[in-house]
């Protein structure tokens, strides 16, 4: 089978592979690069629980589900996954309030939380919205993720106190 050559630059760490074309992004976050964060669970898409943050060339953040998505559609691009959050040993804003609310139980679906907020952060960004629109901005965002364990109430309080938070996301 051929491979493909691949450039991806993760949590800010440079990768240059050869791999399979049909090699899913999970497969390679967890088995090359040891990065252990990023989950699967329902192998399909559909949960979010495997969200990571890509930036392509054109410096929009995006969210993607690692466990479709083939390695090849990310090349040359950056990504962040939960492991890539915090800085020098920090917990990442996101993560400490997700700990200070209880938002997560058993933390499988924690990353693709986390991820999926960071998205939403840098789309704010870019194109503050009013407070009074941040609820609905929220559960547009993140409406998609699955948890099992909790009521999603913990996590959308988290997400919303780091918004308010970080000056210039809302106006």
């Amino acid at each position: 089978m051929s491979k493909v050559d691949i450039n991806v630059k993760i949590n800010g760490k440079t990768y240059k592979d050869k791999v399979s074309p049909q090699l899913m992004l999970a497969d390679y976050l967890q088995e090359i690069c040891g990065l252990s964060g990023t989950k699967v669970c329902c192998a399909v898409g559909s949960c979010k629980a495997c969200t990571v943050a890509v930036k392509p060339k054109d410096g929009k953040m995006m969210k993607m589900q690692a466990c479709i998505t083939p390695l090849s559609a990310v090349n040359g691009q950056e990504l962040t996954t939960v492991e890539g959050l915090g800085k020098e040993g920090k917990l990442h804003k996101l993560q400490e309030a997700f700990l200070k609310h209880f938002s997560f139980q058993c933390g499988y679906s924690s990353p693709g939380f986390l991820m999926g907020a960071l998205v939403l952060m840098d789309k704010l960004k870019s194109k503050p919205i009013a407070k009074s629109q941040l609820d609905q901005e929220i559960q547009n965002s993140l409406g998609e993720h699955v948890c099992r364990c909790t009521g999603y109430v913990r996590y959308h309080r988290a997400i919303k106190e780091v918004i308010l938070s970080e000056p210039g996301l809302t106006t």
